[in-house]
């Protein structure tokens, strides 16, 4: 298989790789001060996780502690409405 591609004009370029669908994770460069990677690594390493699984866990919690949706099924169950839109709620009485 030839990665270069002749465009009309003669000059020969390379093929730009395909997208796959089939990984839907996106990627960001995180940087640790020495101490601190330290430390993750032994915690990794003690809980016999990979750095990705402590990743996912710790901002899994983060969204949580500020009250946003992990995933979508949290983001269906919260929109869900608590009150019926032809309900009435219960009236106080005076």
């Amino acid at each position: 298989m030839n990665p270069l591609r002749r465009s009309g004009n003669g000059i020969a370029m390379a093929k730009r790789p395909a997208e796959s669908k089939a990984r839907p994770e996106v990627g960001k460069r995180v940087a640790f001060d020495r101490a601190t990677w330290m430390a993750l690594d032994l915690y990794s390493r003690d809980s016999m996780k990979t750095f990705q699984e402590l990743a996912d866990e710790a901002f899994a919690d983060l969204l949580e502690k500020h009250g946003r949706p992990v995933d979508l099924k949290d983001a269906l169950r919260r929109s869900a409405r608590t009150i019926g839109a032809n309900d009435n709620p219960t009236r106080r009485k005076r």
